[in-house]
């Protein structure tokens, strides 16, 4: 665990809890509870009872983010949510955003990267193009790594299901790219248990599922697609960089 960076700039509508950050020994680090039988609901109970408030959940407005968020704030009013605009998402995911803002009335912190203008200074015109990882490390990896610097413990809605690449998932586990814990409630959930836990309370989604988009990213990169193929369709990439 470490404090966060002096010199990195968090955005004004975050507001860092003043609270002591442990340091973890290896043998604390082996003492995780196992929590791969234990329900969505537990598995955030434990991270409220343990992490709150330096747990943020991220929100990127796919139908998980609808289960998380209604969810956490059922077991935490004062949770902490983030998300990353990379300035390119469908004009459904922003008002999926607006949706999420009214209907559970919370304001989500917001992270970005360099404009796209600065960007196509540096790197040319439609880097998505021609260097999607470097694209993707510059949209949605960095402001990612800004977003986690004052925290202890983040939270995603990545279930095994959703792709080859996401089948060891793990409920809880050290997060080791970012230094702190990560949490996967919906880790064993299938595409069926998202879908009837959101009609069961008539929570908003992203209309764009209702289109064929299974998994939903940025306009450039995304088409219609079962699990995770209509993300970069036409390339051998999988995974944005932010799990993995």
């Amino acid at each position: 665990m470490k404090p966060p960076a002096p010199d990195l700039a968090v955005p004004a509508s975050v507001s860092t809890p003043d609270v002591a950050v442990p340091e973890f020994s290896s043998a604390a680090l082996a003492a995780v509870p196992d929590l791969e039988g234990a329900t969505a609901e537990e598995v955030l109970g434990y991270a409220v009872e343990r992490f709150h408030p330096r747990l943020y959940v991220a929100v990127s407005f796919q139908k998980e983010s609808s289960v998380m968020v209604d969810m956490l704030l059922n077991i935490e009013p004062s949770a902490r949510f983030f998300t990353i605009d990379t300035d390119v998402l469908f004009d459904e995911t922003y008002e999926t955003w607006k949706a999420f803002e009214e209907h559970f009335d919370i304001e989500l912190d917001v992270y970005k990267g360099l404009s796209l203008a600065r960007q196509a200074s540096l790197h040319g015109d439609e880097l998505w193009k021609t260097n999607p990882d470097a694209c993707c490390g510059i949209r949605k990896v960095t402001p990612l790594k800004d977003a986690l610097s004052h925290v202890d413990a983040w939270g995603t809605g990545v279930r095994r299901e959703q792709a080859h690449t996401r089948k060891s998932t793990d409920k809880l586990h050290w997060d080791r790219a970012h230094g702190l814990w990560k949490i996967n409630p919906l880790a064993d959930w299938s595409e069926k248990d998202v879908w009837t836990y959101i009609s069961d309370r008539g929570l908003p989604y992203n209309e764009l599922h209702d289109r064929g988009y299974a998994s939903i990213g940025c306009t450039h990169c995304t088409k219609p697609g079962t699990g995770r193929d209509g993300r970069w369709a036409e390339s051998e990439k999988t995974e944005c960089g932010i799990h993995g």
